[in-house]
């Protein structure tokens, strides 16, 4: 769903870069998507299925909440 949400940030970048410098296009392989998606997903520009967001979290062996942040939470 593509949709700006500013009540819902990410960690995607970081997590990302304490990774080793993961790139865009080798997270967005690990996870099933376009390099395109992983850059909105960054940007806060699209809100990622459950699915999309465990896979995420998996990644970086974090929990969904350590990866996407809901503002006053």
């Amino acid at each position: 769903m593509f949709r700006h949400d500013p009540g819902f940030t990410n960690e995607i970048r970081r997590l990302r870069f304490e990774s080793g410098e993961m790139t865009q296009e080798e997270l967005a392989q690990k996870v099933g998507v376009t390099r395109q998606t992983i850059i909105a997903l960054e940007a806060g520009k699209y809100l990622p299925s459950l699915l999309l967001a465990v896979k995420i979290a998996r990644v970086f062996s974090k929990s969904v909440e350590e990866v996407f942040i809901i503002a006053g939470e």
